[in-house]
């Protein structure tokens, strides 16, 4: 059975389709990462499966269970299984790295503070910031920020963790240093991972699955090898990065000729 099973997905803003019958298998101990051009629901996907937002139709399970059918003390304990690394890294700026990463096991947990230490120096330490305990967030880099952020999405051992846009902003070394994190916590952590990203070519670095998104609709799926050996056009302007093609480049509407020949009309 998979970790996340998404059936028949459907979920409207306004009059607009934002999913119109998805179907989505997130496998337990994989890395999966759904992709698509901006304004195709990826991060309101992870909000779905969080249970932030309710669909329309159609269901989310998470571990076997309905997320939209949990009472309000279900859906609690079972976001406590679930980490999240928000696109900005959404520290506390008022407190400490250390006090930030502790901050999930002071709120969720009764352990005594001795523990609670050595948990966050073990999660930091994986993150290579134990030493950057008692800065503030003001005084750390972006790709330190989201390290600690990915420090505190797994200080609860949760059973999947969600990164919303995780490479976004970051400098090369930054990038490689969270691309390798994510796996290898991954595979140390037997965690399952979710990742929303633009970012062709890191993501396709470690993701086993990718789900790529447009219109409403699961373009198509599978691992990175199958999508860049994929015929369609859609699937190969995506991951080339091209600049036209099924996803035009222009805006649709009035054809130019046209256009400038009724301004002149106008004059």
């Amino acid at each position: 059975m998979p970790l996340i099973k998404i059936r028949d997905l459907h979920f409207y803003r306004g009059d607009r389709a934002i999913f119109d019958g998805v179907n989505i298998d997130i496998h337990r101990g994989k890395i999966t990462a759904i992709m698509g051009p901006s304004g195709t629901g990826k991060t309101t996907l992870l909000r779905l499966i969080g249970g932030q937002l309710r669909p329309d139709s159609g269901t989310i399970e998470v571990d076997g269970q309905d997320v939209h059918k949990l009472s309000h003390a279900g859906l609690y304990e079972l976001r406590k299984r679930m980490g999240m690394l928000f696109q900005s890294g959404a520290l506390l700026t008022d407190i400490s790295v250390f006090d930030n990463v502790a901050f999930p096991l002071r709120e969720h947990t009764d352990l005594p503070e001795s523990m609670i230490r050595d948990l966050v120096l073990m999660k930091l330490q994986a993150v290579g910031l134990r030493n950057a305990r008692d800065l503030m967030p003001a005084e750390l880099s972006g790709g330190m920020a989201r390290r600690v952020a990915l420090a505190r999405a797994v200080t609860l051992d949760p059973m999947m963790v969600m990164y919303d846009e995780p490479f976004t902003g970051q400098d090369p070394i930054s990038m490689g240093t969270i691309v390798n994190l994510i796996h290898r916590l991954n595979d140390a952590m037997g965690l399952t991972s979710i990742i929303v990203s633009h970012d062709v070519m890191e993501t396709t670095e470690i993701a086993d699955v990718i789900y790529l998104l447009s219109a409403g609709k699961v373009i198509e799926s599978g691992s990175p090898v199958q999508l860049r050996r994929s015929s369609s056009q859609w699937v190969q302007q995506f991951i080339q990065g091209l600049p036209d093609g099924p996803v035009p480049f222009h805006f649709p509407g009035v054809d130019f000729a046209d256009d400038l020949l009724s301004s002149e009309v106008s004059a």
